[in-house]
C-alpha cells in the first residue's frame, strides 16, 4: 500500500457533520442508560457476541478498542510497507516539511486548554494528571525499548530507529486523552483530536520518515498507553474526582454512516493481453483513499470512494525489460447497504461506478501507451464493527473493473511490428480495512 491521500482524508475527516449532545452529571448518569439491545435481536448467539466484546478484558485487551488491531496491522504489514512507500515515491516524491514536530502535541495542548478556560472534563484536574502521566510514562518506555532493539533502518536512510514511530505515538497518545476526556460532551472533540493524529502519522511517511508499520504500530501503542494509563488511574482513585460517566451509544441502532480513511492490497486478476505473444502480469500493489456513505436508515445508503493505487506490471515473457508500475487515482459514487446482526457488528456490500485516470508516465515504455481516462465500477462486501462511540472499523474485499486504451508502436526489441490501437478491461481485487468515524 501506498500513502497519497493521507491529505485528502484529514480535509473530509474535519468536514464531517456529526451529532452534538452534552452528557449528563455523573449523578444522572444512571437514569440515562438504556440497553438497547431487544430493539435489534433476541438471538442466544448475539447476545453472547456482545457480552463478549462489552466485557472489561476485551476493552482491555483489544483496547481502546484498537490499540492491539494496530500494532498486529503494523507488524503483519511490516514486509509490505514497500508497497506503500512507492504511492510517496510516485505521487509526492518531494514532500519534505517539519510541522508534524510540532502537530503531534496538538491535541493534549488543546485539551489542557480546555481544562484551563473551565470547560468540564470527565476527570478532576488531579486525576487526569495522574492518568496522562502513567499514558506518557508507558508510551515513552514502550516506544524507546522498542526502538533500540527492533533496529529498522528509517526510509530516508538516516538512522536505525524507525520502528515504531514515536511522532505518531505521541499524537494518538494525546488524541485518545482528549477523547476520554472530552469525547462524551461532543464527538467534534475525538474526532478534531483523531483527525491531527491521523494527519501526523501521514505526514511522517510523506516526510519520508517512516514507513506505514512504523505509523500504525505508533497508533496503537499510543492508544495502548491512554487506556493502560487512565486504567492504572481509575484504580487509584475509584470515584474520586470522577465528574461523569460515559453513556452507552451504538450507532448501529440509528445508522451507520461513516467517513474513513480506506487501506489495502491490490492485485490485478489475471494478465492484460496486447497483442504480439505479449501479455502484461500484474502484481500485488497497493491502494489508499478515502470513503464515506450517507445511510437513510440501517440498511440503505448512498456514498463514494476516492483511492490512488499502484499496481506493479511485468511483461510475460521479456523478463529482462522493466516496466513501471500501473499509477491510478479514482472516484466513484453509488448504493450502499448494510445488516447490523449485533449491536456492534455489521455486514455491507456495494455498487459503485465512476471514473478512473491513469498517470501518463504508467507502464514506462513509449512503445506501450495506457489511455489517461475510463469508466470504472467496483463492488464490494466489509464486515464492520463499533469500537467506540463514533468510531468504528471495517474489513473489505472489493472487485473492480477499469476500461482503457492501449496504443502500441513499433519496436524492434519486444518485437511489436505495427501500430495499433485496442480497448482492454483491467480487473483486480483490493482487500483491506478502514478505519471510519461514525456519524
Amino acid at each position: 500500500m501506498r500513502f497519497i491521500t493521507g491529505l485528502l482524508v484529514t480535509g473530509l475527516l474535519s468536514s464531517s457533520v456529526f451529532k452534538v449532545g452534552a452528557v449528563a452529571p455523573k449523578s444522572e448518569v444512571n437514569d440515562t442508560i438504556v440497553d438497547l439491545r431487544p430493539l435489534v435481536y433476541e438471538q442466544p448467539f448475539q447476545r453472547k457476541a456482545d457480552k463478549i466484546t462489552d466485557a472489561k478484558w476485551f476493552q482491555m485487551t483489544y483496547v481502546g478498542v484498537v490499540g492491539v488491531p494496530l500494532v498486529i496491522a503494523g507488524l503483519s504489514v511490516k514486509h509490505g510497507s514497500e508497497h506503500f512507500r512507492q504511492l510517496r515515491e510516485d505521487f509526492v516524491p518531494n514532500f519534505h516539511y517539519g510541522y508534524d514536530d510540532y502537530l503531534q502535541y496538538a491535541p493534549a495542548v488543546v485539551m489542557l486548554g480546555l481544562k484551563g478556560f473551565g470547560v468540564e472534563s470527565r476527570s478532576s484536574w488531579g486525576r487526569m494528571l495522574v492518568s496522562d502521566a502513567f499514558s506518557v510514562a508507558i508510551m515513552a518506555s514502550v516506544v524507546n525499548t522498542i526502538k533500540y532493539t527492533a533496529h529498522v533502518r528509517r526510509p530516508d536512510k538516516s538512522n536505525y530507529k524507525s520502528f515504531p514511530s514515536g511522532h505518531t505515538a505521541t499524537a494518538f497518545m494525546a488524541a485518545m486523552m482528549m477523547h476520554k476526556e472530552y469525547g462524551d460532551r461532543s464527538p467534534w472533540y475525538s474526532i478534531s483530536a483523531f483527525t491531527v493524529a491521523t494527519a501526523t502519522g501521514i505526514s511522517r511517511i510523506l516526510n519520508n520518515r517512516h514507513w506505514l508499520s512504523d505509523v500504525l504500530a505508533g497508533a496503537g501503542i499510543g492508544i495502548l498507553s491512554t487506556e493502560l494509563g487512565y486504567y492504572l488511574a481509575d484504580l487509584i482513585f475509584k470515584d474520586k474526582g470522577l465528574n461523569f460517566e460515559s453513556p452507552r451509544y451504538y450507532p448501529l441502532l440509528e445508522n451507520p454512516s461513516f467517513v474513513g480513511l480506506y487501506m489495502g492490497f491490490i492485485s490485478g486478476l489475471g494478465s492484460i493481453d496486447i497483442g504480439n505473444g505479449l501479455r502484461i502480469n500484474t502484481n500485488i500493489g497497493s491502494r489508499m483513499g478515502v470513503e464515506g456513505a450517507y445511510f437513510f436508515n440501517k440498511y440503505i445508503g448512498c456514498g463514494g470512494l476516492a483511492t490512488v493505487s499502484n499496481i506493479p506490471v511485468s511483461l510475460n515473457n521479456r523478463p529482462d525489460v522493466t516496466l513501471e508500475a500501473i499509477d491510478e487515482s479514482r472516484v466513484m459514487a453509488g448504493a450502499y447497504f448494510s445488516y447490523p446482526f449485533t449491536r456492534r457488528w455489521n455486514l455491507g456490500c456495494k455498487a459503485l461506478a465512476g471514473y478512473s485516470y491513469i498517470l501518463d508516465r504508467s507502464i514506462g515504455r513509449d512503445e506501450i501507451k495506457l489511455g489517461n481516462n475510463g469508466f470504472a465500477w467496483s463492488a464490494g462486501v466489509s464486515v464492520g464493527y463499533v469500537l467506540k462511540r463514533n468510531f468504528g472499523a471495517r474489513l473489505f474485499c472489493d472487485y473492480s473493473s477499469t476500461s482503457t486504451s492501449l496504443g502500441l508502436s513499433p519496436s524492434t526489441e519486444l518485437g511489436i511490428m505495427d501500430i495499433s490501437s485496442k480497448n482492454r478491461t483491467i480487473h483486480a481485487l483490493t482487500w483491506g480495512a478502514t478505519a471510519n468515524i461514525l456519524f
